[in-house]
């Protein structure tokens, strides 16, 4: 049924009564009191983690009488089974998380939220694999795509600031069997994400030769992670915060040595220059060693994508996310291109040590640290080691965020179980957070034999799982832009625009299928050494597998439940632009800022335009 009318379907009654310029535009959700009851502090504690029965929406289409709950979007009518995709966009609309994230949380996210082994670490493996120059094409064209996917991202959020985000994206501008697909895909991208990184973080210690057992610092670094996201939004929040901040001083940090070391050379050689883009040379493997680079990169910038599903829970998207979503373009210029350009001027790529790691967490054989070491300090290589303890607990703490968040939606949605969907009165979805960090009780095989090949798998199930959310996105963009203007409204009309319009929407479509196409090629006829044994028919299933993991599990999900549920595509004329926006006087708002932005010099209006 088409949506003709241009008004604002935020479900919650009460939100009607409150701008977007002065907070949330959901007030049941925003630091929502717990109620007092006799038994002290204690008893606060304990009801905290029920649910919230006062204040539940009411007003959501489909809601069962007597009840203060919607119907799961998944139905049965008369024997026939169908999804009831208007009941599970009311649903994330109409999401119980708190609102309690603020702009500083959200810049700090989108600039340092999820830099963590795929950038400190596993370049190395990058390096080795296509040579310095592969490391920067591949790295530069992967930062491209993704400054327009993130754009676009910000445009759906910012007006749909609802729960689950992209997969909530794909459910309703592409077909409910592709977002259940996106969904899983993402949850269990940062549910296998959790153990993998807490694996990581044990095997860093291994660079200061601690004799304990692993298993200690598994429990340590799983409660503190446990800790964090148990606290809710706001402790999240803060967390990214100051891990951030220590990545991101750790990173300017290493530009500027790194530059020292370039001019000033290392103890046993004079100046470095680009002597190692001539010998051992640029690329390595050719162009098959530049495609197997693209993979590595692409988990290196997983995780950017966060700062759209913190859009639920962010007090104003409107104000916030724009700001957050622009600072992606300097994550991408300054922290990747710049360090990973030093990194490939002062580190050759046939270096030893890049091959000496047992894992791809290995910190030992980081090109950060290999870079330092070779400059003859013997106390800066543990300084950037602790920088990448504390960045794989980072990502090990946007996992347990990410994952449970997701599962949340998912449940709301009908496409997980609804167990799931239990948000308690501090607005916790405490179920998918204990679920998620249940998960990382497989960090404890970090202590047996097997830990390599676990990681491995891991790291597999989860490697090319980036690329298809990216693509959602991007086509989710494409696509609610049609269904926009085939309404006859004006792109003025939304509260932010992506820079690089639908033109970058397709640019980011593409590069992610091209990717996608590449990693199987390289899958299916991998890059060999000179010398290296045939490999056997085993070998080859294996490696294609470990590099392809997510293609099966998508094409899995994805088919499964369209012969389930017989869904299709939702048409342009059928797709709900409505539920769920969030632009309570809008126009007043945007010809107030406009008014401002006149006055402002033109030093200003650029900055604002890039930050």
């Amino acid at each position: 049924m088409p949506f003709d009318r241009d008004i604002e379907m935020n479900t919650v009654a009460a939100a009607k009564a409150q701008s977007l310029d002065h907070g949330s535009s959901n007030p049941n959700v925003h630091q929502r009191p717990v109620p007092g009851r006799p038994g002290g502090f204690v008893q606060q504690v304990v009801d905290s983690f029920r649910r919230d029965g006062v204040g539940s929406p009411r007003d959501w289409p489909g809601r069962r009488p007597g009840t203060g709950s919607v119907p799961s979007g998944s139905r049965d009518k008369h024997g026939v089974r169908y999804y009831d995709l208007p009941t599970a966009n009311a649903k994330t609309a109409g999401s119980l998380l708190s609102r309690e994230l603020k702009g500083r949380h959200l810049q700090m996210i989108a600039i340092g939220g999820s830099i963590g082994t795929g950038l400190f670490v596993s370049s190395g493996q990058t390096l080795n694999a296509g040579g310095p120059a592969a490391v920067l094409l591949a790295y530069t064209l992967i930062g491209i795509m993704l400054y327009c996917t993130v754009q676009a991202l910000g445009e759906l959020a910012v007006i749909f600031p609802v729960a689950g985000s992209f997969s909530a994206f794909a459910t309703r501008f592409l077909d409910p069997s592709w977002g259940f697909a996106m969904g899983w895909n993402y949850a269990l991208q940062w549910l296998v994400v959790l153990p993998l990184e807490i694996i990581a973080a044990s095997m860093t210690l291994d660079y200061w030769n601690v004799t304990a057992p692993k298993a200690v610092f598994v429990t340590i670094f799983l409660l503190v992670i446990a800790v964090i996201n148990l606290f809710g939004a706001k402790a999240y929040g803060e967390a990214e915060f100051i891990f951030a901040i220590v990545k991101v001083t750790a990173i300017i940090g290493f530009i500027l040595l790194g530059i020292v070391i370039n001019i000033g050379g290392t103890p046993t050689e004079g100046y470095i220059g680009g002597k190692y883009w001539q010998h051992p040379g640029a690329f390595h493997n050719g162009f098959k060693g530049l495609c197997s680079v693209f993979v590595t990169a692409a988990f290196a910038f997983a995780g950017t994508e966060l700062v759209g599903l913190a859009a639920a829970e962010t007090a104003n998207p409107r104000k916030s996310l724009p700001t957050a979503i622009k600072q992606v373009f300097w994550r991408i210029s300054l922290f990747y291109i710049v360090a990973l350009t030093l990194v490939g001027l002062l580190v050759p790529y046939d270096d030893q040590r890049l091959l000496g790691a047992k894992s791809s967490a290995d910190a030992k054989a980081s090109p950060f640290v290999i870079a330092i070491e070779s400059a003859g300090s013997t106390v800066l290589p543990g300084v950037m080691n602790g920088v990448i303890l504390v960045s794989v607990l980072s990502v090990g703490n946007s996992a347990v965020y990410g994952s449970s968040r997701t599962l949340a939606a998912l449940a709301d949605q009908g496409q997980a179980p609804r167990v799931f969907g239990y948000v308690d009165r501090r607005g916790r979805p405490l179920v998918a957070v204990v679920f998620s960090c249940a998960l990382g009780l497989l960090a404890y095989l970090a202590d047996t034999q097997v830990q390599g090949d676990f990681f491995d798998w891991l790291l597999a199930v989860s490697g090319l799982s980036s690329l298809f959310t990216w693509g959602s996105i991007c086509l989710a963009h494409i696509r609610f832009r049609k269904a926009w203007l085939s309404r006859h409204r004006s792109l003025h009309d939304l509260a932010f625009r992506a820079q690089a319009g639908t033109i970058g929407s397709w640019i980011g479509l593409v590069g992610n299928v091209l990717i996608l196409a590449a990693q199987l090629w390289v899958a299916i006829s991998p890059v060999t050494e000179e010398g290296d044994a045939p490999m056997t028919a085993t070998e080859r299933a294996k490696g294609f597998f470990l590099l392809c993991m997510a293609l099966p599990i998508v094409l899995v999900f994805w088919i499964a439940h369209k012969l389930w549920f017989r869904t299709r595509i939702v048409r342009v004329e059928e797709m709900d632009i409505d539920t769920g926006r969030r632009d309570f006087r809008l126009a007043v708002i945007k010809a107030r800022e406009e008014e401002e932005q006149m006055m402002w010099p033109r030093w200003k209006k650029i900055y604002r335009f890039l930050c």
